[in-house]
């Protein structure tokens, strides 16, 4: 008999790694916010639950994909954390370290516990199983979840038991890559007003000096001016600016370059902009120096 696991949150990227979980055995009970968009997964077998304490499976197994720190913390209420009892929550959501701690200690209470494991990858990422996940939390719960991460992920990294380490190697990496985008953005303007189509310039500069996924992908994205369909929508990656912004003055360490990063897509939004792909800053890039695309 396949292993049953409760899964919450089935968006844009919970669906594919709910379908990949199927794909590797599991049995899954499943509750989100909008039914209908779990209806492929019941037609598949899963079994569809009435709230998020209904999904827990008693000292079992359950994975949370949520869009923000308040739906986690709404979830993870004292209903759900008992419901778990002493099973094992399974944070995949991009949240603060702050909300990891809270979540692991309201668990706690009812002898539970919790694994942070945020993910690296678009959602065509997690369909073909080619997420990166980072991972920490107590040593003897990540390898007990570990069948579950090797089912979406092509590489788990462990940042230690402090359980929120993880969430910072998160927000870190995705400041680094929305960073990227702004500095390609910007050498592409100051090309393009120098005579140098933005093609060339990063096909050249992305197929050597700077070959790696994200330069290389983003890089066609601003060439090819492709904000959308957005896999990493405008509102999403300012969340996750504002994560940032808050972990760094926290610790006391400056970021100046997020504070710019918070501007650009603050405008976006501005401009009626949700839609966009957070690539699409490089429209923004490109206006401000007189270019139209």
């Amino acid at each position: 008999m396949a292993e049953i696991l409760g899964l919450i949150g089935v968006g844009k990227l919970g669906l594919p790694i709910a379908e990949s979980l199927i794909a590797g055995g599991f049995s899954l009970r499943v509750w989100n916010r909008t039914p209908e968009k779990a209806a492929g997964l019941i037609a598949r077998g899963a079994e569809a639950s009435k709230s998020p304490a209904d999904t827990a499976i008693a000292g079992g197994q359950v994975v949370t994909i949520l869009a923000d720190d308040r739906a986690l913390l709404e979830v993870a209420d004292d209903a759900f954390c008992k419901a778990v009892g002493t099973g094992i929550h399974i944070s995949v959501s991009t949240v603060s370290p702050v909300t990891s701690r809270t979540v692991a200690e309201r668990h706690a209470r009812f002898g539970g516990r919790f694994v942070a494991a945020p993910v690296f990858g678009r959602p065509e990422a997690a369909a073909a199983k080619k997420l990166w996940v980072c991972t920490s939390g107590d040593a003897a719960s990540k390898a007990a979840v570990r069948p579950v991460l090797d089912a979406i992920g092509q590489g788990i990294f462990d940042f230690g038991e402090e359980v929120g380490a993880a969430n910072v190697v998160k927000l870190a990496g995705n400041f680094l890559i929305t960073a990227a985008v702004e500095a390609m953005a910007e050498a592409s303007a100051m090309a393009e007003k120098n005579g140098v189509p933005r093609a060339d310039l990063l096909n050249m500069l992305n197929s050597t000096v700077f070959n790696c996924p994200i330069h290389v992908s983003y890089g066609k994205a601003i060439i090819n001016a492709q904000f959308e369909p957005a896999g990493f929508p405008v509102p999403l990656i300012l969340k996750d600016m504002h994560l940032v912004q808050k972990t760094a003055s926290d610790a006391r360490a400056p970021m100046p370059i997020v504070n710019l990063l918070i501007d650009r897509y603050l405008t976006m939004l501005a401009k009626g902009l949700d839609r966009y792909d957070a690539v699409g800053l490089a429209q923004g890039v490109a206006a401000d120096a007189g270019l139209s695309w």
